[in-house]
């Protein structure tokens, strides 16, 4: 399949999946696209938004349109990293001996739904975010590889501290996006009132294998960017660390800005944006359309910000504008 066979088809995907998303999920489009980018980065993101907002529809319904296994962990206070990864029990085989069998935890999915990470104790959420980064687990010296394709999608609530555990910056940037999802609009909302309360739900069809998503993920990495969408990405994410910016709002409200992940993340974004896009190469367009979702949770702001009330968005935007201005 030739290159533009290839784009053409996912262009045609990217247009299918949207119908059948529709068939349960209104609204909510840019989240959606969002998560399809990671999931071909086969990266992971995090979704921040109040509670009843389909973070968990969302997800799920994709799961089965791109016929993936889905599993959901509720992360609690009392939750242990043996609940995520699998434990190994005592068995008997047919001979009466017994022997060690390891149960695969629910991290042993395609789809992973972290559903309030920051409700469980650092040692629990270490455990996932190791599964993340190495893309296996080890019990009791015994290496297991999880499956392919991978993908984590954690969510927080904003509005809810009480009994929470942040994640360290340090975990949080192992993250791809930090994903915000808001209230619908009147017009969704009403949809999306006349959807839920009645019997009839239309079932999504499955349109893509694990098969094709893993193809396609490789395509994505073989996408050129050219080199000046690379030098925009890194000097981006450069000009958000005050000891090298000359954003005078970096200089006064940051106190760390972000690391080489996010120029990374930008370029690899774009590259899955231009493939949704059907384009044989990423713009600087593409890396615009995902600045703030790659910086949001990279930027740590000093207790002048926070007694100023200045927001990571303002100094997001203070750095594109400065950006755009000297490329």
């Amino acid at each position: 399949m030739s290159i533009e066979e290839k784009l053409q088809t996912a262009t045609k995907l990217w247009e299918s999946l949207n119908l059948e998303l529709e068939k349960r999920i209104i609204g909510q489009k840019d989240v959606v696209k969002k998560i399809v980018v990671t999931l071909l980065c086969e990266g992971h993101s995090i979704v921040t938004g109040v509670p009843g907002l389909a973070k968990t529809r969302i997800i799920k319904t994709l799961s089965e349109i791109l016929d993936l296994e889905f599993s959901r962990i509720q992360f609690t206070p009392d939750l242990m990293p043996s609940d995520i990864l699998g434990t190994e029990i005592i068995d008997t085989n047919q001979e009466g001996r017994r022997y060690f069998k390891f149960v695969k935890g629910p991290v042993f999915a395609n789809l992973i739904l972290a559903d309030e990470i920051n409700r469980t104790p650092p040692k629990t959420q270490s455990a996932l975010l190791e599964a993340m980064q190495e893309r296996k687990v080890t019990i009791q010296g015994k290496t297991y590889d999880l499956p392919r394709p991978f993908t984590v999608i954690a969510t927080q609530n904003p509005i809810e501290q009480e009994g929470t555990y942040p994640l360290p910056e340090a975990q949080l940037d192992r993250f791809m996006f930090e994903i915000v999802i808001d209230y619908p609009d009147f017009e969704d909302e009403k949809r999306v009132v006349e959807l839920t309360t009645t019997h009839e739900e239309e079932t999504p069809h499955k349109i893509i294998s694990r098969e094709d998503i893993l193809a396609f993920q490789s395509f994505v990495l073989s996408l050129p960017a050219g080199e000046h969408v690379i030098d925009y990405a890194v000097k981006i994410a450069r000009q958000t660390r005050p000891d090298y910016s000359s954003v005078k709002e970096v200089k006064e409200y940051v106190l760390y800005g972000a690391g080489p992940r996010a120029s990374q993340y930008l370029v690899l974004g774009a590259k899955a944006l231009a493939l949704l896009y059907g384009k044989p190469v990423a713009t600087t367009k593409e890396v615009n359309e995902l600045v703030y979702d790659v910086l949001r949770h990279r930027l740590i702001l000093n207790y002048r910000a926070e007694a100023e009330g200045v927001k990571k968005e303002d100094i997001i935007e203070r750095v594109l504008q400065h950006v755009q201005r000297k490329n």
